[in-house]
């Protein structure tokens, strides 16, 4: 049952926009909008980031569709997928398209936080639910925050404050920053400063790089003469592999300790433990952690061939997330099923007690990683070990210091 502050924070956040907003095509008082579920699978499947998210994602959603679809009684259950190619523009038009004429229910995923942005004001407009996990920026629960999106993984907020309290613990002072020319690379670059200040750190630079660049060379050496102990990557998966490459080959990695912000597991697969070991990383999820978390990783690398990165175990928990939710709700109306997944603790092999806050955040406890060196590593996927857990409320921005107008107007109206 639904508490009272719940019901209170469900009107807040379905309310807030609908002066403005065309009510969804579905009343509150009938069941299915039709005789399908439809889930669409927006992400990367060319570029650099498609090992993180791409096919292996599209697979994760069936999985959690396969799993749980029977639940949604006499409704079918349908996973469709499309690549956006990592541009704003095409993954707009697959949205719209989506939602206006294919009649999908919710797009999960959403690699890259240009196009989760983009994709974000068309779904508010439409009424429709989107499931996060490979956009990261610390907006989309903040300044940018919708009633129908959840920010599942992770963001730049909880990876900046593990990384920044991690480093600072080893003896990490003194930050330079390489930086993506992306909303994601920024906003994991201002809240990392803001942790590494807090943490009692001096920034003593901020590079910033366009995306896929081939040569850091410039950017290197200037992070190397700025007398900084920690080089910090605000990048994802293509320029995280080349610049850690790079350091490598500049010698960078022996007088600075180099700090990929987000990097995920095909990530350091590709750097290779020669290059990779010793480097701490934040995540979500790791395969090997415990035996839940192998038995399905290891059901994912039957379909994929490789072993899952935390975005696609996140594409699965939210998917399953999302079909219990419409089992409950006994709607697909996405103010109804919203306020499901604020309603139950997610428990699955990606989370424990995770919970959908009003702000779109799903709070979930993080893991701290360090690569292996190649003589203590058992397999080619066997790459990290878990050298600390990090309690979600502990990385999570507090909901008291949050710039989302929907958490302003439900305190305004207590």
């Amino acid at each position: 049952m639904i508490n009272m502050s719940m019901k209170t924070a469900a009107f807040v956040a379905s309310s807030i926009l609908a002066t403005t907003l065309p009510a969804h095509s579905q009343s509150a008082s009938s069941k299915y909008s039709d005789n399908v579920i439809r889930i669409g699978v927006l992400t990367d499947m060319s570029g650099p980031p498609s090992a993180a998210s791409g096919r292996g994602a599209v697979i994760a959603a069936q999985m959690a569709a396969d799993e749980i679809g029977n639940s949604v009684k006499g409704v079918k259950v349908e996973i469709i997928s499309a690549d956006h190619q990592g541009k704003p523009d095409i993954g707009s038009g697959i949205a719209r398209k989506w939602f206006d004429v294919d009649g999908v229910d919710a797009i999960a995923d959403l690699q890259g936080s240009p196009i989760g942005l983009a994709v974000q004001g068309i779904a508010r407009e439409r009424h429709r639910i989107l499931l996060l996990s490979s956009s990261t920026s610390s907006d989309f629960t903040g300044k940018a925050c919708s009633p129908y999106t959840v920010q599942w993984t992770v963001d730049t907020y909880s990876l900046a404050v593990s990384a920044a309290k991690a480093i600072a613990s080893i003896g990490g002072k003194k930050w330079f920053f390489l930086t993506v020319d992306q909303a994601y690379g920024h906003a994991l670059t201002r809240d990392t400063m803001e942790q590494v200040k807090l943490n009692g750190g001096e920034v003593k630079g901020n590079a910033v790089f366009a995306p896929n660049s081939g040569d850091f060379g410039p950017f290197l050496l200037q992070a190397q003469s700025s007398g900084a102990d920690v080089l910090a990557l605000s990048a994802s998966s293509g320029d995280t592999i080349t610049a850690m490459k790079q350091s490598a080959e500049f010698g960078i990695n022996q007088s600075m300790r180099v700090i990929p912000l987000q990097i995920v597991l095909p990530d350091t697969h590709a750097i290779g433990l020669e290059v990779a070991q010793g480097t701490y990383e934040t995540t979500p999820f790791y395969w090997n952690r415990t035996p839940e978390t192998r038995a399905w990783s290891e059901q994912f690398f039957e379909r994929a061939k490789v072993m899952p990165s935390g975005f696609q175990a996140g594409v699965y928990s939210s998917v399953k997330s999302y079909l219990a939710s419409v089992a409950s709700a006994g709607t697909d109306s996405p103010d109804e099923v919203m306020t499901e997944l604020r309603a139950h603790p997610v428990n699955d092999v990606f989370a424990t007690n995770g919970k959908v806050r009003l702000d779109g955040k799903m709070v979930h406890d993080m893991y701290l990683l360090r690569a292996k060196t190649p003589a203590t590593s058992k397999g080619e996927w066997d790459l990290d070990d878990v050298v600390a857990v990090l309690p979600g409320d502990e990385v999570s921005r507090p909901l008291s210091a949050s710039e989302c107008p929907i958490v302003k107007a439900a305190d305004a109206s207590k």
